[in-house]
């Protein structure tokens, strides 16, 4: 799969939260979001992929292991078959206005920085190789 990214403005929601309506709007606003930057020539992964997902927050950032799940579930259909087939989960949190440092910073993660907001990068690519080693 050729490496498919995008941005969603604002804060994630967490699948945990009790307000089921806030969790489905979500759902559907990252949808619509991957749809804008998904290209006609893309194809959709029929194999293992891995999800990599940035929250740039400006207050108050959640946890990370309750932002994945709904993100996962959204591009069904869209960026894999079913999210069976997501072998590995890279999920940060970063500070918007912290220092970091950017390397080979994309046009689609530059748009982000652009709005000034809180926001979430999310790249799908093919997963690493399958092999453990121990």
């Amino acid at each position: 799969m050729k490496k498919f990214e995008f941005i969603v403005d604002g804060p994630p929601v967490s699948q945990q939260t009790r307000r089921r309506q806030r969790l489905r709007t979500w759902k559907e606003n990252v949808r619509q979001e991957a749809e804008k930057y998904w290209l006609s020539e893309n194809k959709i992964a029929n194999g293992f992929v891995m999800l990599q997902v940035t929250y740039f927050y400006d207050s108050v950032a959640m946890d990370v292991d309750n932002i994945v799940k709904p993100i996962q579930d959204a591009i069904i259909g869209l960026a894999y078959i079913d999210d069976n087939q997501v072998t590995d989960i890279l999920v940060r949190k970063r500070y918007l206005f912290g220092k970091f440092t950017m390397v080979n910073m994309t046009e689609t993660l530059l748009e982000g920085f652009v709005h000034g907001n809180q926001f979430l990068h999310i790249v799908v690519t093919d997963a690493p190789d399958q092999e453990v080693i121990t």
